[in-house]
């Protein structure tokens, strides 16, 4: 299909049938994707330990720490869908190469920020980059391995992506305590150098040959990026400059404007980045919901809680980036068998307890406060969470997937994906001014403690939300209904990972539903 990014149908590939999983040129084929996707997997879980560091090299307040992380998830869940279909038009590796080029050389940028508001500039170009590279990482593996082999390329893929964004928040937090926050943005350029040698010589070019005859829709592309940066912005700012100030208003009128025109251009584009039609299907819709909302009330307490960690609790950076390990290990251990148990009672269960259990989670971190003692604060929110994690993401994920048609597969993962990044994004623009933390909250433990506990107590809330809509809206599928065939999102990332402050080695959804992977 022209512009899905989660497809890899055309008659492009090099060697015929083929590449082999067992082959040189294959295993050269998955390490180029796996450093790529891993790149900015890698980067997203680490800036989130950093945000304490950098506000105190900036001096700035939690506006700025909001828009480190907001710039870059804006132009990556604007983006994500346009450069999945210029791949599929001008050739994957060549924009998988270019968004690792343009990735590096913001990633730079970032590094050598001597301001916030440079840094903020940068971090929205490096949205940019992940936008045109994460869709072609499995883009390519789809496109270049030979039938037989491509689940096993995807599965390898995804478990090596997963391990790379485990040790994102380690590296981050080492790096934070014993250097400095820059050489987060730093390490990504020997890594960029490595992926695009790789890439120029052993990865096939590949391309959709339906594509070329069919018009990108970039009218859609920046009706949307416009909207929602009009939208961040007067959620951001509306808190301290006051709803009623002109600036704040004329950006929230305006966003409502954009968004409206952006549906109105999908309905009528020929060939839309968000083809609405798929809206069509209640349970894809309802699915797509319950991830917004669930997805919303993780990014923004996984925004604040690295920052309540380190700021109240005393954490080092090294600490707090490996106090939420357990969710790796439980999503990696139960995350299959959770994917197989809903294939055989149906989704609506899991759907609807799961997020009641990761809201109990959320809950239980009300009780971090100065102590911080882990063993007895921190880690049973972390198990409760993970454990619900854990039921939810693998029939979630599926159930969006499933309920599209079969030739709709990949752009329903790239939807959800977005849906995911998109929930994450207004939710850290939001749950801050919600919770009664103001810009400078965060200078002073006391205040800012007493509004993390009452954003987590919002967002449990938004779990439990999502796990009613999930038992009155999600229906199980007939016993006797072939599910639709499952592909995996634009840059193998699970929606859980991808919001900019993930919980540390979120898993590749992969793992849990046959090959697709994860906030940043």
């Amino acid at each position: 299909m022209a512009g899905d990014p989660g497809t890899g149908h055309d008659a492009g590939r090099d060697g015929g049938e083929g590449l082999a999983y067992a082959g040189a040129r294959g295993r050269w084929v998955l390490t180029a994707t796996v450093l790529g996707s891993a790149m900015a997997s890698i980067d997203a879980t680490a800036v989130g330990i950093a945000l304490p560091a950098i506000g105190r090299e900036f001096h700035t307040d939690l506006a700025t720490l909001q828009w480190v992380v907001t710039g870059y998830s804006l132009t990556l869940a604007s983006l994500l869908l346009v450069g999945g279909a210029l791949g599929d038009r001008y050739g994957r590796r060549r924009v998988f190469t270019v968004g690792v080029v343009w990735f590096a050389l913001a990633s730079a940028l970032c590094g050598l920020a001597p301001g916030p508001a440079l840094l903020v500039t940068a971090r929205a170009l490096q949205g940019v980059g992940a936008a045109l590279l994460t869709p072609g990482s499995l883009a390519i593996l789809e496109a270049s391995f030979r039938p037989e082999d491509r689940a096993k390329a995807i599965g390898a893929w995804s478990g090596l992506s997963g391990v790379a964004t485990a040790i994102g928040p380690f590296l981050g937090g080492w790096l934070v305590q014993a250097v400095s926050w820059r050489l987060i943005f730093a390490i990504n350029l020997p890594i960029a150098a490595l992926v695009v040698t790789v890439a120029q010589r052993h990865v096939p070019e590949t391309r959709d040959p339906d594509a070329a005859s069919s018009r990108i829709d970039v009218s859609g592309a920046l009706l949307i990026t416009a909207g929602l940066a009009a939208l961040t912005y007067g959620l951001i700012d509306g808190p301290a400059a006051g709803w009623s100030s002109t600036p704040v208003r004329v950006s929230l009128v305006g966003a409502a404007l954009l968004l409206v025109g952006f549906i109105v251009r999908e309905r009528r584009a020929a060939a839309p980045i968000l083809p609405l039609r798929l809206f069509g299907s209640a349970q894809f819709t309802a699915a797509n919901i319950v991830t917004f909302v669930l997805y919303g009330a993780l990014g923004g307490v996984l925004f604040l809680l690295p920052i309540q960690l380190q700021q109240v609790s005393s954490y080092s950076a090294l600490k707090a980036g490996v106090s939420l390990l357990p969710v790796t290990v439980l999503m990696l251990a139960l995350s299959a068998r959770s994917g197989a148990l809903a294939a055989r009672i149906g989704p609506r269960l899991q759907m609807s307890l799961g997020p009641v259990v990761v809201g109990a989670g959320l809950a239980l971190l009300t009780r971090v406060g100065h102590t911080g003692d882990y063993l007895t604060e921190v880690l049973p929110a972390v198990l409760v969470f993970g454990l619900g994690l854990a039921a939810t993401v693998a029939p979630l994920t599926t159930t969006a997937l499933g309920a599209a048609p079969a030739t709709y597969a990949g752009m329903a993962s790239a939807v959800n994906n977005d849906v995911a990044r998109a929930a994450g994004l207004m939710a850290v623009a939001v749950l801050p001014a919600a919770a009664g933390i103001t810009e400078g909250a965060y200078l002073h433990p006391g205040q800012f403690s007493s509004g993390f506990h009452t954003a987590c107590l919002i967002s449990a809330a938004l779990c439990v939300l999502g796990g009613l809509l999930a038992a009155v809206m999600i229906r199980n599928p007939h016993p006797s209904a072939e599910a639709a065939p499952v592909a995996a999102p634009p840059g193998g990332a699970a929606p859980f990972c991808g919001g900019e402050a993930p919980p540390p080695g979120c898993p590749p959804i992969a793992a849990a539903d046959s090959d697709r992977q994860p906030p940043a």
